[in-house]
């Protein structure tokens, strides 16, 4: 698919420095441009590269004002990376625009779909799921009883959505999630064996979130694991039964979440972060990478390490976790002059 510099300029409101009709097909970062391609220039350390790439369109900033002869014809803007952000998002809307019900699928008779779906072969649709207008869903999916699924949801290929799931409006479940699978409970006997513990409850996924692959949300015991509004969750994620996250936090990879566990809103969590169980986290939390949680934390919190301590303590304490092998050695060395006193 190939787009004119005038048609990218009248999507993002710009304005055609050069050939107005240059074509691309490809975007490229602007080291790496070459001939039919389009790139942008936002960060100033990369400036020089402008002179020299290929890319037959280049983004930039309103102000940018050139030193040397360029080959890119330029589209200027507002804001280059707001502007490319928003091409990208122009351009997977148009690469992801698929209508109508692909062969093989298995759609149940008491579903509903709405208008404008795209559904890929080999999809599983089971009884009485309720789904939006211009949801997309690709192939290998299975979405269980009584699901729901609101407007503009995007599904992709492989993912599982197990039964009484509700996912909102403007939501991108990404390849191999599992919603609403079991929690672990179980509960030893006077043998030391282990009873599974039913679980009974579901996963409410609201509106705006987004949720990375291979990323697992187990259904509650009872009531509801609830992902809130505006949440970004990266890939490989465990969350466990009957926890909540709430409004735009955002979570990175290969981090897990203990049963029952609250996380408040707007909180920035790192990779590989781990949380106890039945915790509270507060809003505006930050929490460094690796870092193990096993105390409720209050709002506007920065943690880091395992067991977490407040960021800055942590820092100053680690110039003594690294300083240790050499205070041993002069203890040592006073407690050997101070025996041979």
């Amino acid at each position: 698919m190939k787009f004119t510099a005038l048609q990218i300029a009248n999507i993002l409101e710009g304005e055609v420095d050069g050939n107005p009709e240059i074509e691309v097909s490809k975007l490229s970062k602007i080291e790496e441009g070459e001939s039919g391609s389009l790139t942008f220039l936002s960060n100033p350390k990369y400036t020089s590269y402008i002179y020299s790439t290929e890319a037959s369109i280049t983004i930039v900033d309103k102000a940018f004002s050139p030193e040397e002869k360029l080959q890119t014809t330029l589209i200027r803007v507002e804001n280059p990376y707001k502007a490319f952000s928003k091409l990208l998002e122009y351009y997977n809307m148009v690469k992801l625009n698929k209508t109508g019900v692909e062969e093989p699928v298995f759609l149940s008779s008491s579903a509903k779909l709405g208008q404008n779906i795209y559904m890929g072969a080999f999809t599983y649709v089971g009884d009485n799921v309720n789904i939006g207008d211009n949801v997309k869903i690709f192939p290998g999916v299975y979405i269980g009883d009584n699901v729901t699924i609101g407007n503009n949801v995007i599904v992709f290929a492989g993912a599982k959505i197990y039964s009484e799931t509700s996912i909102g409006n403007d939501c991108v479940i990404h390849s191999s999630v599992v919603l609403g699978a079991d929690g672990f409970g179980f509960t030893p006997n006077e043998n030391g064996e282990y009873k599974k513990v039913p679980q009974t409850g579901n996963v409410i996924i609201e509106d705006f979130v987004d949720i990375g692959a291979a990323t697992t949300i187990d259904r509650a015991t009872l009531g509801s694991t609830i992902i809130r509004r505006g949440v970004k969750l990266d890939n490989q994620i465990q969350i466990a039964h009957n926890v909540e996250i709430g409004e735009n936090t955002v979570i990175a990879a290969q981090s897990g979440i203990a049963g029952s566990t609250k996380i408040g809103k707007n909180c920035m969590i790192g990779g590989q972060v781990g949380f106890a169980g039945h915790l509270v986290i507060g809003n505006n939390v930050k929490i460094q990478a690796q870092s193990g949680i096993g105390r409720n934390v209050k709002d506007n919190e920065t943690l880091q390490g395992s067991p977490a301590l407040n960021y800055g303590d942590y820092n100053k304490s680690y110039v003594h976790f690294k300083n240790f092998p050499k205070i041993i050695d002069r203890l040592n060395t006073i407690e050997k002059k101070n025996g041979n006193e």
